[in-house]
């Protein structure tokens, strides 16, 4: 990418209230990669209407764990839905991005196993699916005000609430989400 091109990667984008695609009203996503090609990110407010339960029994991975069988699946996103994309701290995995120091991206079947047998990593979210932009379609859509952009933080990406996500990651930055007019414009 250009030098005077920002980088997103490990940045939340907080949709904001004038986005009007139901694919990303109220969103939240994590960027994780974001290159001159475009950018890829996962959704993180949404819950799917699977559980990791299901996720594994569909991919014969047994598991003992009841908590982990009961761990909501996100929809990360309309791109791949068939797909699981696992964001979570440490370790490497066959298919493993990283993103920051402590946070990765893994795509592989490896880490679920892990997972089932209790040796995974310690923070997780799974998640079906993707959100995907096109070179330059992310600028374009942060220049006509669709998002806002906050650095990502383990207490938001794991520990809150769902429904406390949008306007959390906006008050990171300073943001009140319920004073936001719902509509865009330009001065």
């Amino acid at each position: 990418m250009p030098d005077d091109t920002i980088q997103l990667a490990n940045q939340l984008l907080i949709a904001l209230p004038a986005l009007s695609d139901p694919n990303f009203a109220r969103a939240v996503a994590l960027i994780c990669q974001h290159d001159g090609d475009g950018a890829m990110g996962v959704l993180l407010n949404r819950a799917s209407e699977y559980t990791l339960g299901d996720v594994l029994a569909q991919m014969q991975i047994e598991t003992d764990d009841e908590s982990l069988r009961n761990q909501i699946v996100l929809a990360g996103g309309p791109v791949h839905p068939e797909r699981g994309f696992v964001l979570h701290d440490g370790g490497d995995w066959d298919s493993t991005l990283t993103i920051a120091a402590n946070l990765r991206l893994t795509t592989s079947r490896d880490i679920l196993e892990a997972m089932a047998r209790g040796e995974g990593p310690d923070q997780v979210i799974v998640a079906l699916g993707c959100a995907g932009w096109g070179a330059g379609q992310l600028e374009h859509e942060l220049g006509e005000n669709s998002w806002l952009t906050a650095p990502a933080d383990a207490e938001l990406l794991f520990d809150l609430p769902l429904e406390e996500r949008w306007h959390a990651a906006a008050g990171r930055i300073g943001v009140d989400m319920t004073r936001m007019a719902d509509y865009a414009g330009h001065a």
